[in-house]
């Protein structure tokens, strides 16, 4: 059987380590390194001729984050390796998904097109923006779903009158997985928008009188979202009121924003690495997912068992 091997990109080093440790195979030698100038240069240490390699790396700000996994492709395409699967917890510029207005990019597509380009043949993600996202590309995606960690994790809560929003409409399919789980309801925050991370207005839309609420979305960035939302489903009557995220963004203010927030906690995982650590924020690692998909691919099973 082809030999597996895996490399960590700087940006995602820590959960690399993890998905290794889950998969009992050791991160592979790489070294990543800057001239003076800043100019990026990546090379292997060791050998991956015939090789099936993944590339572990978030393509999270700063851009090198991106420019680091397009030549560890690049790099490994040139080193023989048999095939080349990229695993990318978070999907950074999924937010870029349409044309919302004139004269803009679609991020997403261009990093889609990039990662093609460089010589990619595999993707592997988790919880991307917009599910659609995945046609964007003309290779094999497997898109992981974060729910198959929040959901045994709300479990040991053991919270009765359980409702599950979403914070803005596009997000009630989200929603509807974990409702649907726990034979719950849905209630929608519907927002409207001024500018990128700022919300002009909302509306609860559902009851959530004496319930315990858990807003549901794909990622954290600011926090301004999710606390406006607790804050109006409690407003509202709800008894207490959580947050599950997929990726845990946290630019900004985000951490002051969720610290004098109504929220009691918020669940992320360890897709992106966190700068600080906050009382109210739950970290649950994605390691032990990431290894079993990436046994599956590699023995060629299916991974619709890892879904919840």
């Amino acid at each position: 059987m082809t030999i597996v091997k895996f490399f960590a990109g700087k940006g995602t080093q820590a959960l690399a380590e993890k998905i290794a440790i889950a998969y009992d195979n050791p991160l592979g030698a790489i070294t990543s390194q800057k001239f003076s100038d800043g100019e990026l240069h990546v090379s292997y240490n060791e050998s991956i001729r015939g090789c099936e390699v993944f590339l572990i790396q978030s393509t999270n700000p700063p851009a090198d984050n991106i420019l680091e996994l397009l030549l560890m492709i690049d790099a490994a395409r040139r080193a023989s390796a048999k095939y080349v699967t990229v695993v990318v917890p978070y999907f950074g510029y999924a937010r870029q998904d349409r044309k919302d207005k004139a004269r803009v990019s679609i991020g997403a597509k261009l990093i889609a097109n990039l990662l093609s380009a460089s010589g990619a043949d595999r993707l592997m993600t988790m919880d991307l923006h917009a599910g659609q996202i995945q046609g964007f590309f003309d290779i094999p995606v497997d898109h992981l779903d974060a729910s198959a960690i929040f959901v045994p994790y709300l479990k040991t809560k053991n919270l009765d009158n359980l409702v599950f929003a979403s914070p803005d409409v596009g997000g009630s399919a989200r929603a509807r997985v974990y409702a649907k789980f726990f034979n719950a309801e849905i209630v929608i925050c519907d927002k409207q928008r001024k500018r990128a991370n700022e919300v002009a207005s909302m509306q609860v839309i559902g009851d959530v009188v004496g319930k315990n609420v858990v807003l549901v979305d794909d990622m954290i960035d600011t926090a301004g979202t999710i606390c406006k939302a607790a804050g109006l489903v409690k407003e509202k009557g709800a008894k207490s009121v959580r947050a599950v995220c997929a990726h845990g963004i946290l630019s900004g203010k985000a951490y002051e924003t969720i610290d004098a927030s109504v929220l009691e906690e918020v669940v992320i995982s360890d897709s992106i690495p966190q700068k600080q650590q906050n009382e109210k924020i739950k970290i649950l690692s994605v390691a032990g997912l990431f290894a079993k998909a990436i046994r599956r691919v590699h023995s060629h099973e299916s991974i619709s068992e890892l879904f919840i």
